[in-house]
């Protein structure tokens, strides 16, 4: 299912284009695919490091999103995603990346299996990125939200982060939260994209790939 939703992104690639890439197994799925039509594109802009390195091997050229003028087109998983496009990201902890690479693209699709889409985010435990020194004190402020935030240890991002994984989160109003999460001094940023959600949701089922848009 997974590589159903990624096979059909592909129709979503303009000729001639830089396109954004994500990060994660679904993500690696659309990597290969892009792989098949890598001499009618003009390169990647990658969401991690770990996707540089395949989109390398499979001959596609990485750019720095610096020197990018425009991004049509931005293709990631994601670990929950309702109907109205909402979705929690950074299983993997390339959440930060992941966030700007989407807002400078014009269109973000997101592939995904039946089994992340949901009615209400929160089963997943929300990934918060926090500048170390403020660890604790991010903790302090996430349980005082009711959630119950545990630090991933042995991770660092690849900006030289940490993770705290929140659960106990039922998530009824993702915009409002992601804004007050990203208030807390100390994080750089957590994993609800709600206010720069999915423009295109493509849902690999055992039926076929539906899609869903805004």
């Amino acid at each position: 299912m997974k590589q159903a939703a990624a096979k059909a992104a592909i129709a979503h690639v303009p000729d001639e284009c830089v396109v954004g890439v994500g990060s994660g197994s679904t993500a690696n799925f659309f990597i290969a695919e892009l792989g098949g039509i890598r001499r009618r594109i003009k390169g990647a802009v990658a969401s991690s490091e770990a996707s540089a390195k395949r989109l390398k091997e499979l001959g596609i050229r990485v750019l720095d999103l610096n020197g990018v003028d425009e991004l049509p087109v931005y293709v990631d998983g994601a670990d929950e995603v309702t109907r109205h496009l909402a979705m929690i990201k950074g299983g993997g902890g390339a959440l930060t990346r992941e966030k700007i690479v989407a807002a400078v693209a014009k269109q973000f699709v997101c592939i995904a299996d039946q089994s992340k889409l949901v009615d209400v985010l929160g089963r997943f435990p929300l990934p918060v990125e926090v500048i170390p020194i403020a660890r604790s004190y991010v903790a302090r402020e996430l349980a005082k939200l009711g959630g119950s935030p545990a630090w991933r240890q042995d991770f660092v991002t690849d900006n030289g982060n940490v993770i705290l994984d929140v659960r106990n989160l039922a998530i009824t109003a993702p915009v409002e939260l992601e804004t007050r999460l990203d208030q807390i001094a100390g994080v750089v940023t957590n994993g609800l994209f709600a206010r720069r959600g999915a423009d295109v949701l493509l849902l690999g089922t055992t039926t076929g790939v539906q899609t869903l848009k805004r």
